[in-house]
């Protein structure tokens, strides 16, 4: 984490034309500027992730959280002010989380330069990563709760005075009190105008300087409007706006639009704001030890490999590593999805993000930065954050032209009816400006996909994707593949059978050497049996090893028995080059070796077994009660694939696929006009997964940074499948009745405000009301994932609440 307090930040290059003139950059924003900062806010664009010897050598993605941000409008400004600095590659702003995402390259363009470009655009920005970015977000949500209160003060009191004008008969009040009673509301409401509208007009002011249109236009506009004829109405009693004021619609107005606001950001803060939650869940400083013994506490993005340190009750490890002293328990849920906690024994390794709950331990770092489980979620969350739903990009685009519309509309109320009362045409004017900003409108499908990511992500669904949400909505059909989704993340090997001048234990050796450069189920179960045997078998190592997707492994093997290389295949019978044997129902795994002369010798078979999840047929049987058709395409043998299928009450099934014959089947299902889903273990999966509409990668053991699936399981229960599904369902449908709403609510009340029928501080409670009740509708999806009882009566109990299956591998050998 970022040590320093970022400020102003300014932009030592030339202003560009029609901005103004940069400020010269203070030290802290240079500090921004320095590379060995970049890796606190973000990453470089590399296959991997990891920092390159040379940062300034490949482009970067950082992460940015903004201020000043309201709308949709904003949220284009901002993209276009960052495309418009010479080497931004890429800019995306989300309206709903107020971030950023930038790709830029350090070669044209440094972070100070673009932050700057924010700044000349009226906004700021500060790097997401930054323990002081949570800070100044909560100094940004004090500043806001005291507009409110304020505004809520000088709205009673203005009350009190306006009151009497409500109720007194002809006759009751002398013209003295009655401009007595109007010099009292405007002492009050002036500095509600200077303090609670504050950012209103100043966010106003910089729209006409940069000539662009945002929400807060029209809102300032009618509070200007509306202080400024009721003043002339104070000031002058007798001239054209000397009729009646306005003090108690402007001040009503203010508190309503301030509530509702309010309200909106604590909701969106506690919904669909979980993502910041989760990118700070990695402790700023924590406790190092040093040459002398003795620990010191330092910055988290000091630690390197092999550093020792020390982790407290409450604290989350920075880092995965390997516990070195103590026992503890760890809180997992991030990264399983499961709530119980997990014991952490002397010698274990725990993971970056998990939460130490029970002792202080020390542990030796392993793993840091893009290297850890914890920043491949981060950054697929921080992905998803910032994407635009097809829904969500339609809104944006038809932003701007409609606040020039709420315009236009209202100049046009105020000259229709400034014959008959001026005072009262200028109100009908601001009524049109407050009614109409769409504020719901911009918020109506954003703030609901991000919630449901949210719930989502809690549970251990990750959604790399929000456009997938959409999608997994109208599937009609689900494929699954069977090793490590329908069938258990995990094989034992059942026997074995060495052939030539092999041992049993030399064969397993060898095949295990090659299958540790795996991550298949069946080569974790070979390796896993290899581990039980190792001090009867000899040591083997593997180089040049490759794997080919669906089929097996091939590489050269170094054993210290037989003081020689061998060129071996470990695979399906194919894969290795011999003929295929009948064995029933177990999956055959088999070892050959490739002599010199191109000749195939094998040398041992391994029967592997694997067991149906015990969720998967009621899992089956719920998707098929929503509507969903189901399929099973498997590269396994016919009999295998048969006898899970009909374990798991699937109809359908198909063997013996290659990757490519995967895909062909998903094509096939497409052409026909299906929606489909395709579930795999996320391993050999690659191109089906890429193919199908929207996709689900199964298993904990998926590479998520190499993963090509919308959504990503980290836990261990199939029934999230059906889950995810039917939440995706709710999240479209609460779109819709957001849309729905925002476009009945402007039908209803633009005609009112243009009769004159709608006051402002009317006009202001609807408007308030109308992002309120968006906001609120979404939030009904963060309370959690569906009950299963919607998805199947007879389905297991969810993940934390059932213990997890056990993963250890049974060698029994023939």
């Amino acid at each position: 984490m970022s040590m320093f307090r970022p400020v102003a930040l300014a932009d030592p290059a030339a202003p560009q034309p029609g901005a103004a003139p940069a400020t010269a950059p203070s030290a802290p924003t240079l500090l921004l500027d320095d590379p060995h900062e970049w890796s606190a806010f973000g990453r470089p664009c590399t296959p991997a992730g990891d920092v390159p010897a040379d940062p300034a050598g490949c482009a970067w993605e950082s992460q940015v959280v903004l201020e000043g941000m309201h709308c949709a409008a904003c949220a284009l400004t901002i993209e276009d002010a960052l495309r418009a600095v010479p080497g931004v590659q890429q800019a995306d702003v989300s309206a709903a989380t107020r971030r950023a995402r930038v790709v830029w390259h350090p070669g044209q363009v440094r972070p100070s330069t673009w932050m700057q470009a924010v700044q000349r655009a009226g906004y700021n920005a500060l790097p997401a990563m930054d323990a002081f970015a949570r800070d100044q977000r909560q100094r940004e949500s004090r500043r806001a709760l005291w507009r409110w209160l304020v505004a809520g003060f000088c709205m009673m009191q203005v009350m009190m005075y306006a009151w009497p004008a409500y109720v007194a008969q002809p006759g009751d009040l002398t013209a003295e009190m009655e401009q007595l009673l109007r010099w009292a509301s405007w002492v009050i409401t002036l500095p509600m105008v200077v303090f609670s509208c504050g950012p209103f007009f100043a966010s106003a002011l910089r729209d006409v300087r940069l000539r662009r249109v945002s929400m807060d236009l029209p809102v300032a506009l009618g509070m200007a409007i509306t202080f400024a004829v009721s003043t002339a109405g104070t000031f002058d009693p007798s001239g054209l706006f000397g009729r009646e004021v306005f003090y108690d619609s402007l001040t009503m107005f203010v508190f309503f639009l301030l509530t509702g606001r309010w309200l909106e950001l604590r909701l969106r803060d506690r919904t669909a704001g979980a993502l910041e939650a989760v990118m700070n869940r990695l402790p700023d400083s924590v406790e190092r030890r040093g040459e002398d013994g003795s620990f010191t506490r330092v910055a988290t993005r000091r630690l390197v490999l092999g550093d020792t340190i020390r982790v407290l009750p409450g604290e989350a490890f920075p880092a995965d590593g390997r516990i070195t002293r103590g026992n503890t328990q760890a809180d997992e849920a991030l990264l399983t999805g499961e709530s119980t906690p997990v014991v952490r024994p002397l010698g274990s390794t725990v993971t970056a993000g998990s939460y130490n709950l029970q002792s202080p331990v020390e542990m030796v770092v392993e793993g840091i930065g893009a290297q850890t489980r914890f920043a491949q979620i981060v950054a697929l969350m921080e992905s998803a954050s910032l994407q635009k739903p097809r829904l969500a990009q339609l809104a944006d685009r038809i932003a701007r032209p409609f606040l020039v519309a709420v315009l236009l509309a209202a100049v046009a109320a105020a000259v229709w009816w400034w014959p008959s009362d001026p005072g009262h045409a200028l109100m009908v004017g601001v009524a049109v400006l407050i009614v109409t900003c769409p504020c719901a409108l911009s918020l109506a499908t954003p703030v609901a996909m991000l919630t449901a990511a949210g719930t989502l992500a809690r549970h251990g669904v990750l959604v790399r994707n929000l456009q997938g949400l959409e999608a997994l909505a109208g599937v009609d059909t689900i494929v699954f593949d069977k090793t490590g989704t329908l069938t258990r993340d995990g094989m034992a090997l059942r026997a074995m059978q060495a052939a030539g001048d092999l041992t049993v234990n030399e064969s397993l050796a060898l095949a295990a050497a090659l299958a540790r450069q795996s991550m298949h189920p069946a080569s974790r179960a070979l390796v896993a049996a290899a581990a039980g045997i190792a001090g009867a078998a000899p040591q083997c190592v593997a180089h040049n090893v490759q794997e080919e997707a669906g089929l097996g492994l091939v590489g050269t093997v170094m054993s210290a028995n037989a003081g020689r290389e061998r060129r071996l295949r470990l695979g399906s019978a194919q894969h290795a080059g011999v003929a295929v044997q009948e064995g029933g129902d177990v999956l055959q795994v088999v070892l050959s070796e490739e002599a010199a002369d191109g000749a195939v010798r094998e040398l041992a078979r391994f029967d592997l077994v694997e067991d149906l999840r015990a969720e998967a047929a009621p899992v089956v049987k719920a998707l098929e009660q929503e509507g969903v058709a189901v399929q099973l395409l498997s590269g396994d043998r016919a009999r295998a694939v048969q006898r899970v299928a009909a374990q798991a009450g699937i109809a359908l099934a198909q063997s013996e696929c290659t990757p490519q014959g995967k895909l062909a089947a998903l094509h096939a299902l497409q052409a026909r006009g299906r929606r489909v889903a395709m579930v795999g273990d996320g391993l050999n999966d690659g191109p089906v997964l890429a193919g199908a509409h929207v996709s689900f990668a199964f298993g904990r053991a998926v590479p998520l940074a190499q993963s090509r699936a919308d959504f990503v399981v980290l836990g261990d229960s199939l029934a999230l499948v059906p889950q995810t599904v039917l939440l995706a369902r709710r999240t479209l449908r609460v779109v819709r009745q957001n849309l729905w709403w925002a476009a009945g609510y402007n039908a209803l009340c633009v005609p009112l405000a243009v009769g004159g029928f709608m006051p402002a501080w009317l006009a202001g409670l609807g408007m308030a009301l109308s992002s309120l009740l968006v906001v609120l509708n979404a939030s009904r999806l963060a309370r959690d994932l569906p009950p299963l009882a919607e998805v199947g009566q007879d389905l297991p109990l969810p993940p934390n609440q059932q213990p997890a299956p056990s993963t250890h591998t049974r060698l029994e050998t023939a």
